[in-house]
């Protein structure tokens, strides 16, 4: 079995997690690669490094993705159509995505060794511009979201759904949801939560100059497409964490994309535990 261990921040708590996992998967006869930015931390538990996707598929059979949710959507624009699954291991806060806590590392890596795990293939949403302005990572686990560039005033989104328009957003910015970004950025602006089987997208507005504006869930087999208007001359566009200035000319056409993220989930992990335990659900302060 080869894994590689994967990370974005350079920093104490995450060295101390990296190497607790290559003595631990070295002792069970793994072969572990570790992400280039990391290979200071190489040693004789270490077979060798990666950088890009060309240099895990085809050679390496798991990712572990070493920090918190950030960490695990970087860790989704490495994988990328390669298929590989990815578990990952929170040293950050919430942890929705990466929810193997620290204090379970050696149980959850074992019953990944052992087979004691399923996949839960997670649906990507992709971005179509003229330009092609994010290149071949055109695509984000969680959402894309249209943004204003100036703090001051508003953008009219223009929005059709496969060529009938929907609406004309006057907003802060709009935000088209995954079913797995449900419980992130959409969240926080007032969008409903999906389980991640459900095939869907949610159209959420940030800040709505109209208060009668709410989220919509549509098909995730609809094409999207999206004009801005505003006082400047561009506008943000941003794929998970990676963002970039359009001007108001460009048009955004959003589909699903054609791909899954391969997420790990150990034995005896679901998606409700998990919203249960980070949304502290069930649990009455007043008691």
């Amino acid at each position: 079995m080869k894994i590689g261990l994967y990370g974005t921040e350079n920093k104490e708590s995450t060295h101390v997690v990296m190497l607790q996992l290559m003595e631990l998967l070295k002792n069970r006869g793994v072969e572990v690669y570790i992400y280039d930015k990391f290979k200071e931390l190489s040693n004789n538990s270490v077979k060798g490094t990666f950088k890009t996707k060309m240099d895990i598929v085809g050679k390496l059979d798991y990712i572990l993705s070493v920090g918190g949710d950030g960490t695990f959507l970087n860790s989704a624009t490495l994988v990328g159509d390669s298929g590989i699954p990815v578990l990952g291991i929170n040293t950050g806060r919430l942890g929705f995505l990466a929810n193997v806590s620290v204090e379970n590392i050696q149980e959850n890596v074992n019953m990944l060794i052992e087979g004691k795990f399923s996949i839960d293939p997670r649906s990507l949403i992709a971005l179509k511009t003229k330009n092609n302005i994010f290149g071949d990572l055109n695509f984000a686990l969680n959402e894309i979201a249209i943004h204003k560039k100036d703090s001051s005033s508003m953008v009219i989104i223009h929005v059709e759904i496969d060529g009938q328009f929907l609406n004309s957003y006057w907003a802060d910015g709009l935000i088209i949801s995954t079913p797995t970004g449900s419980t992130a950025y959409s969240l926080s602006c007032g969008g409903p939560i999906l389980v991640p089987r459900n095939n869907s997208f949610i159209i959420t507005p940030k800040a709505a100059h109209n208060l009668n504006i709410r989220p919509i869930v549509l098909p995730d087999d609809v094409e999207i497409k999206l004009t801005v208007e505003g006082r400047d001359n561009e506008f943000l566009v941003s794929l998970d964490s990676r963002s970039e200035a359009l001007a108001y000319t460009e048009e955004l056409i959003v589909t699903l994309a054609s791909f899954n993220l391969n997420m790990i989930r150990p034995e005896g992990s679901t998606f409700f535990n998990t919203m249960r335990s980070k949304l502290h659900w069930g649990i009455d302060k007043r008691n």
